[in-house]
């Protein structure tokens, strides 16, 4: 019985520090090596919501591994970003990025001020 406990115990510890050094966090993982977009470096850190939007609609309209429309494809990974950078993502840049949202759907014609009603 004693013996079980002490493997049990190990392969927790091990499992542990396995993660500790494969990285921080699973999301900076997901954010560097997402299969459905070929993020341009440094993507998320640009000072102009444009200049993002316009990186990631490249990305997404280069992709041939997405499961979604490109621009569906662009802002689910710039949410996902926003949502996983939490607290650590000053004010400012959160401004940034959400305004990167309304300029992703300038880009792709589906905002919604240009719609005709």
């Amino acid at each position: 019985m004693a013996k079980a406990t002490r493997t049990k115990t190990a392969a927790k510890t091990a499992k542990r520090t396995t993660h500790r050094r494969g990285g921080r966090k699973w999301s900076a993982k997901v954010t560097r090596e997402s299969h459905a977009l070929e993020l341009e470096k440094s993507v998320f850190t640009k000072k102009s919501p444009r200049a993002i939007a316009r990186s990631l609609k490249g990305s997404a309209e280069r992709s041939h591994a997405r499961k979604s429309a490109p621009l569906r494809s662009a802002i689910s990974m710039l949410t996902f970003y926003i949502n996983r950078a939490g607290s650590g993502l000053s004010a400012t840049q959160r401004r940034t990025l959400e305004a990167a949202k309304g300029e992703l759907r300038k880009l792709f014609g589906k905002d919604k001020t240009t719609r005709a009603a």
